[in-house]
């Protein structure tokens, strides 16, 4: 069982966007974060959800693992559950693309206060500009 949190985080003053992503396997953490580029809330959100599972694949996690997907990102968590977003629909596609890299995804909307671990890499990314 794998749990992947992810979270972005934008500057409202310079524009700056960040996007923190944190992957729970065996006990142990993976912790990454980084500037993307500058994007409104939303879309940022989805990129850190493509860029979590794209990091997934790249571990080379094995497909029958479950993994639960948590954002506190209403849009990424509805898009998901219905396949379709109006105004994000190619973020959606790749997303549910690399969603089915893996036998079972279990998405999940979850309040900020249980996605401090993502939200803080993200602030920590944007604060490093």
């Amino acid at each position: 069982m794998i749990k992947l949190y992810t979270d972005a985080a934008v500057n409202q003053h310079t524009g700056h966007t960040a996007i923190g992503i944190l992957i729970v396997h065996n006990g142990k953490q993976l912790q990454l974060n980084k500037v993307i580029e500058p994007t409104n809330n939303h879309e940022a959100e989805f990129i850190a959800a493509i860029d979590g599972f794209k990091k997934l694949i790249a571990l080379k996690i094995d497909p029958s693992e479950i993994i639960f997907f948590n954002t506190d990102s209403k849009i990424v968590s509805d898009s998901l559950n219905k396949q379709y977003a109006k105004h994000f629909e190619k973020y959606v596609d790749e997303l549910l693309d690399l969603q089915g890299k893996f036998d079972t995804v279990v998405n999940t909307w979850i309040p900020d206060s249980q996605n401090m671990g993502a939200h803080t890499l993200a602030i920590q990314a944007l604060h490093s500009i």
